[in-house]
Order: C-alpha cells, then structure tokens, then sequence
C-alpha cells in the first residue's frame, strides 16, 4: 500500500496532538513585520504575535508560502516515497497554490495532487482530518483527493471581529467593505463563503455576536450528520470555549477543538476576533 502525506499550510490551524498522530506536514506562510521576515507558527507563534501586535507602532504584512518552503518538504516527503496530497488556503486569499504549483513542477513524476480547499483556519483543517482519517483507512491518493474535493462543500466559518480596518486594509474584506465606519458597539460577523471574506450581518455587543453564530451554524448544517464544530480564536481563549460550549449543547458533535489562528491570519482578522468553524454530512 502506498504511503501517502498530506501537506497543508500553516493557516489550517491543526492541532498539536493531529500533526503527530497523521502525517500531516504543514508549510509556513510568511509574516513580514519591519524589518524582519518570520515563518508563520515557526519563527513565531500566535501568543508572542498578538502580545507584540498590541503594543507595536508598526503593523505586520503577510506574503505566501514560498516555492522554495514547498519544495522542502516536497523533496523531503518525495525522497520518502510519499505520495503528496496538498490541501491549501483558498487562491482567493492567498498565492499560496501558485507557489504549491511552481514547486511541484520541480518534481516530474512525482505523484504530488493539489487542491483548493475554498476556505482556511479550522475549515480546511478539518478537511485535512477527514482525509487524514480515510487514509488511514486505506484511501488511496485518487480517492483521498476525491474526498478532499467533496469535503469542500460540508465545511463553513463564521467570524466576528472587532473592526474590519485589519481585513480592509490587507484587500480581504469582499462584499463588508460596506460595514467600515460601523459604531463601536457593532460587531460584524463575515464568513468564508466560495473562498472569499463576506459580510453575513451586524450585531450589537459581543454577547449576542457569538450566540448569532452558533444559530447561523444551526441553520447551515441543517440536521445534517455527523457534524465536527471548531471555535477559533486570536487573543481571546476563555470566549472561544465558551462558544465551543454553547455550540456543543445545542448541537451534537463528535468533534470539538479549540484552536489559536495562525499571526498570518490575526494579522488581516485582528485581535479580538472570535469564530466558529464546522463539517457536517460527511
């Protein structure tokens, strides 16, 4: 049987404890602050970035996975005789399957597959966990992608931030460029919905923004089953449980995990932002 890895980038935010169970490899997106260059989740991690974000008088920028950061770990799974599964942020948000193509052709012959995920955080990261799962099972590489296509239909993200200048600034805001200029005490909420940032609605207080996601969550999955749920989160742990929680009562999971998004994300969602992620159907 043939070995396969799945290499996925470091938006995903997989936990821990599944990038050592499957092998699952995890390329770094790039965050450029000044002077300095780091590689997202290596050079830095989420607490050291949002500790430095709120005290900073210069802000960060982000850049893609390199080719070169691909063809890493290409050669290295390659030279493993690895088949490479590679599932990746949404080319409307990133470059980063241009880089993913650029070095694949680095390796002719080499049984490497590419596919959009449409979305990014724990979205595309529980599409690389139902994948990991079903080969472990035994899915071979044509139908580990093929599940991996699929799964891009049973997955969503809701989030509410603090302020939309982070995404309006970085060009990721799509159609809430309309919330801009909103009253302090309106929280928008958006998701990543056909590999784009959209504005869902405008909520007062935090309160009633978290609760509104779990209800949108509600009515996405729509009695569909088995569901997994995955509240995110940038400097606030303690609201993320808290809405893992709430999602948890009222609507039955087999999967729940609580995840710390990536700098390269908290650098376009900001701090303050809270979200909830979900598969459900497959």
């Amino acid at each position: 049987m043939s070995k396969i890895a799945i290499v996925t980038d470091s938006t995903a935010s997989v936990p821990d404890e599944y990038l050592k169970k499957y092998p699952i490899f995890v390329a770094p997106q790039v965050l450029i602050w000044g002077e300095e260059t780091f590689e997202d989740g290596v050079d830095i991690r989420p607490s050291e970035f949002y500790a430095r974000l709120k005290v900073s008088k210069t802000m960060p920028t982000t850049s893609q996975v390199t080719p070169g950061s691909f063809q890493k770990v290409f050669s290295m799974l390659v030279e493993q005789e690895y088949q490479i599964l590679a599932i990746l942020i949404s080319e409307k948000l990133s470059g980063t399957i241009a880089s993913a193509v650029q070095a694949k052709e680095m390796f002719p012959g080499a049984a490497i597959e590419l596919v959009d995920s449409r979305t990014t955080s724990l979205a595309m990261g529980f599409q690389v966990l139902a994948v990991a799962e079903a080969i472990e099972q035994g899915a071979n590489l044509a139908e580990a992608k093929q599940l991996a296509e699929k799964a891009r239909e049973h997955v969503g993200i809701y989030f509410a931030v603090d302020t939309l200048e982070f995404l309006h600034r970085g060009g990721r805001i799509g159609g809430g460029s309309r919330f801009l200029g909103t009253a302090l005490n309106i929280k928008p909420i958006l998701e990543v919905v056909g590999g784009r940032v959209e504005a869902v609605e405008r909520v007062r207080t935090r309160k009633k923004s978290l609760n509104r996601m779990v209800e949108l969550v509600e009515e996405r999955i729509a009695g569909r089953k088995p569901v997994r749920l995955g509240a995110l989160y940038t400097d606030l742990p303690v609201e993320a449980q808290d809405l893992l929680s709430d999602a948890s009562q009222r609507i039955e999971s087999t999967q729940g995990l609580i995840a710390e998004v990536s700098p390269v994300i908290g650098t376009h969602a900001g701090p303050g932002t809270v979200g909830l992620a979900f598969m459900a159907g497959l």
